[in-house]
């Protein structure tokens, strides 16, 4: 996945203005995204503050190394589970 080339702060200014009532078509031509992204971006940090952006960001990569561990802890478990079953 590509990183953004917004800040949080900007994805927030962004948002704002979306809050503000300025119509979402105006402020994706003046960001140069498009009403996806503006829209993902409004369900994802409605609301938010950029810290808090930052704050979730870092949670969800945490979530995802941890899966990662347990994904490889399980296989690590099947085929352990799977030797002693050979020798039995």
């Amino acid at each position: 996945m590509k990183a953004s080339q917004f800040s949080d702060a900007q994805k927030a200014f962004i948002l704002k203005q979306g809050d503000e009532g300025v119509p979402v078509a105006e402020i994706c031509r003046k960001a140069g995204i498009s009403q996806a992204t503006y829209f993902n971006w409004k369900k994802k940090y409605a609301g938010m503050l950029p810290p808090e952006m930052k704050k979730l960001k870092q949670l969800e990569d945490e979530n995802a190394r941890l899966k990662k561990i347990v994904a490889d802890l399980t296989l690590d478990r099947e085929m352990l589970q799977d030797v002693i079953r050979r020798k039995l």
